[in-house]
């Protein structure tokens, strides 16, 4: 059954780098065999290739306070098999980030309470568009300058619009994710849909359904685990 899973996220100045690697299973986080797929893109030529430098400069110079990087986290269908999840995870990262710094990592773990594998996206980007001018890596992070851009940072894709702006860019975020994922179910002879609207919005009578987590799935005995999942599959058959 498709469903519609995507958070966007902002990581603060400091927690770049260490996210970076924990989506990548890097360093102490090299122990989990859930990755499937990582990569990158769109690097400044002072980054080499390499996220980790630009992570790190962006640690290290971004303002106090300010985002280094944003992350999509996206669930992929599980309808799709792991070639084609793959296929619509560059559609994703092509539609959402474009020529903005990014890195990607596929995670497939199995779920915590149905034992299935979750498939997702994380997508790492920065929202300091390139322009063009060559920066070193500390002027990259610095603030932009609207009437002579070569002396500042490279400008922030929030820089001088307001909340209803930002709000009315996150609900075509989304749209446009539930979009490419409906392209790829429909491409590879699928019925199921994803929606990103609420349920509301979809005309439908019931309450969202609550987020579990890991911690509190691993409490449920066996007997607990099994109600729940009866009692999920019969709430999204009616």
């Amino acid at each position: 059954m498709a469903s519609f899973h995507h958070h966007l996220k902002s990581g603060k100045k400091g927690t770049a780098a260490g996210h970076a690697r924990y989506i990548a299973r890097e360093g102490r986080f090299s122990d989990r065999a859930d990755l499937i797929a990582s990569g990158h893109g769109n690097m400044p030529d002072w980054a080499s290739g390499n996220p980790q430098s630009f992570w790190r400069a962006g640690d290290k110079y971004e303002r106090s306070n300010g985002a280094v990087f944003r992350e999509h986290e996206i669930a992929l269908p599980m309808e799709l098999t792991v070639p084609q999840q793959l296929e619509l995870a560059m559609s994703l990262i092509d539609g959402l980030v474009g020529n903005q710094p990014f890195q990607y990592a596929v995670h497939a773990p199995a779920s915590s309470l149905e034992g299935c594998v979750n498939t997702h996206l994380h997508l790492m980007y920065s929202s300091r568009r390139p322009d063009g001018i060559a920066r070193s890596p500390e002027q990259t992070f610095r603030r932009y300058n609207a009437k002579e851009p070569a002396l500042g940072g490279a400008r922030k894709d929030s820089g001088g619009r307001s909340p209803l702006e930002l709000r009315d860019e996150l609900i075509n975020l989304r749209s446009k994710c539930a979009f490419l994922q409906n392209e790829a179910l429909a491409k590879y002879g699928h019925s199921g849909r994803v929606d990103h609207r609420t349920l509301e919005q979809q005309g439908v009578a019931r309450a969202a359904e609550a987020h579990l987590g890991p911690a509190r799935i691993r409490r449920m005995d066996a007997a607990s685990r099994e109600s729940y999942v009866s009692q999920r599959s019969r709430l999204f058959e009616s």
